[in-house]
């Protein structure tokens, strides 16, 4: 039996949802405790990308689904606070609109 990936797809809908609330809130780069919380939610939604299928992710090319699990890695791994707060900007600013996209045609095919 293989595991349902919808529930991750939904997980990672949420976090993207509440990374645009926490930036709302404020400047993530400059404020830690913002900068945080994004952090966390780009973790849990780069782990939740890894339970997507590769069938589903082909389909959305446009999506560097490899890099957001490296990503992910760096994330986890940089215990000392090495990672650039400008990187996790463009991020935010730049690829979670195209995934979103892509998660929610996902979810659209498989209704």
């Amino acid at each position: 039996m293989t595991k349902s990936w919808l529930p991750y797809a939904e997980h990672i809908l949420d976090a993207i949802a509440k990374i645009r609330r926490i930036e709302a809130r404020g400047e993530i780069t400059s404020d830690e405790v913002l900068y945080d919380a994004v952090l966390r939610n780009l973790q849990t939604l780069s782990e939740a990308t890894q339970q997507i299928p590769d069938s589903l992710k082909k389909m959305s090319p446009e999506i560097a689904w490899r890099d957001i699990s490296g990503f992910r890695n760096i994330l986890v791994h940089s215990y000392l606070g090495k990672i650039d707060p400008a990187a996790v900007e463009r991020v935010v600013t730049q690829n979670l609109d195209p995934l979103e996209s892509a998660i929610r045609s996902m979810l659209d095919r498989d209704v």
